[in-house]
């Protein structure tokens, strides 16, 4: 008679038996999958320690860096790009009942509507309208795709702006620049990946949050560029140490840092990218800051001969020579610190426009013809933002009040579709009614030409995988080429 064979498995007699057998081969599948992402980072360049060593996209992108321009305060749409006849028609009466009676911050929506006194006109072989506040930018319009239903969820500046920047209203996630960076790292080792420059007269109400990189890594979050000789701050050694003194400094706190570094951490390796890029740039920050070896032209281009357009445009000029170095987002701001320097019109539209478009439209309209005549413009994304849109509805007698409804944004170069209108507003621009974008499909739009998927590019934070565009957004693809 034959000795039966011994079964595969051994019985398990306990309950505890069994589930250390269950379980047990759960450390080799963990320990397969942890080395397969080790070897497709590895095959993808990414094995390094450096977080901002260049990253593959998703999908094949239409652009390598973005130049992001913030209206802070909410530019009135029908003011600017989006004429609405109806608001003549009915200037000096309430909305009609079909509108409701939309609320925002100061009003309740039963003040009378406000015509637009701005004269439009169609631009361009495409036609776009544009109004007679911005001129220069009227002479670009082929080259952008106007989002003209966009719309948001606060009539707040400070949430609408965490809106805008994060995806998020409420504070504490990582704003647009830094998913950016963090997805693509940087073409430039020797100058920061990100770059933020404020107004000079102050931050905006959404302040360092709109620029913040939360639980990303901290060498993610954006570099503050200010006004002067100066733009980056604590960047030179004091006057009393030499050369060599201050590379000695370096090595010492870079061997210390390696004497620590163990695999896989990730925070002490992103302290120490971060002190090798300060050093770098000590050297090589100073040149891409030298406005001095642009032309005559060019600074006349940008407007820098002129007090109000100096300001702006020099910092659009800087923009266009960080991209034009690799770096990877750059975010200018217009407006910021008290009222009267933001796109906030509350008490009276025009006289607010007329200036702040005095400051933007010339330097804009430059940046994007100097991207053009350069060959930058296929491979920079710029985009024309702000947290929100105007009332149709008056604040006051010659005002309008913030309104998340229905309002425009633009795109230009990049990938993206000029000479092009998505979305439409209601008859009074109240209310975007047809190809509503949102600020996920904003988001979803801006990534996907960076050619990374938003659903893909994703962190994990107190146990859930964290996006910028959080659980909604699709790809405008009518704004695409």
């Amino acid at each position: 008679m034959s000795t039966p064979t011994p079964p595969h498995f051994r019985p398990a007699k306990t309950r505890r038996d069994f589930l250390h057998t269950a379980g047990g081969g759960l450390g080799g599948i963990a320990l397969n999958w942890m080395l397969a992402q080790d070897r497709a980072r590895a095959s993808d360049g990414q094995a390094t320690l450096n977080p901002l060593a260049p990253k593959s996209p998703h999908h094949a992108a239409t652009a390598k860096q973005v130049i992001f321009l913030f209206m802070v305060g909410g530019p009135s749409q029908m003011d600017l790009f989006d004429p609405k006849p109806a608001l003549q028609k009915w200037h000096g009466k309430p909305l009609p009942d079909s509108t409701g009676q939309p609320k925002s911050q100061f009003t309740t929506g039963k003040e009378t509507v406000l015509g637009s006194t701005r004269q439009f006109k169609q631009h361009g072989q495409s036609g776009q309208w544009v109004s007679d506040l911005l001129p220069n930018l009227a002479t670009c319009v082929d080259d952008i795709c106007f989002l003209k239903s966009c719309w948001c969820t606060s009539t707040i500046h400070a949430p609408a702006m965490y809106e805008l920047h994060t995806g998020r209203f409420l504070m504490g996630h990582p704003s647009l620049g830094s998913w950016v960076t963090y997805g693509l790292g940087s073409e430039n080792q020797n100058l920061p990946a990100y770059c933020v420059m404020p107004q000079p007269e102050g931050v905006p109400e959404g302040g360092a949050p709109c620029w913040g990189s939360a639980y990303l890594p901290a060498v993610y979050q954006g570099t503050l560029f200010r006004k002067g000789a100066t733009p980056i701050l604590n960047l030179k050694p004091p006057a009393d140490v030499t050369a060599a003194q201050n590379k000695r400094a370096f090595d010492m706190v870079k061997k210390l840092n390696e004497m620590d570094l163990a695999p896989g951490d990730t925070d002490l390796a992103a302290r120490v990218a971060s002190y090798e890029l300060a050093f770098r740039m000590q050297t090589h920050a100073p040149e891409a800051v030298d406005l001095a070896k642009e032309t005559k032209e060019t600074h006349s281009l940008y407007g820098l001969d002129d007090p109000r357009t100096a300001d702006f445009g020099t910092r659009l000029l800087l923009a266009r020579r960080l991209v034009e170095r690799g770096v990877r987002f750059v975010q200018v701001y217009s407006g910021g610190g008290p009222l009267s320097m933001q796109w906030d019109a509350h008490d009276d539209v025009n006289q607010n426009h007329e200036k702040m478009c005095g400051h933007v439209d010339k330097p804009v309209a430059a940046l994007l013809t100097d991207l053009k005549r350069r060959g930058l413009l296929k491979d920079t994304l710029v985009v024309w933002c702000s947290e929100f849109g105007r009332t149709p509805n008056s604040q006051g007698s010659k005002g309008r009040d913030h309104n998340p409804l229905g309002y425009t944004m633009w795109l230009a170069g990049g990938g993206v579709k000029g000479g092009k209108s998505v979305g439409t507003t209601d008859e009074f621009g109240l209310k975007a009614v047809e190809d509503k974008v949102s600020v996920n499909d904003f988001h979803a739009t801006i990534l996907h030409t960076l050619g990374l998927d938003h659903e893909k590019l994703t962190t994990r934070h107190n146990g859930r995988d964290e996006r910028l565009t959080d659980v909604g957004g699709d790809v405008v693809e009518a704004a695409l080429g």
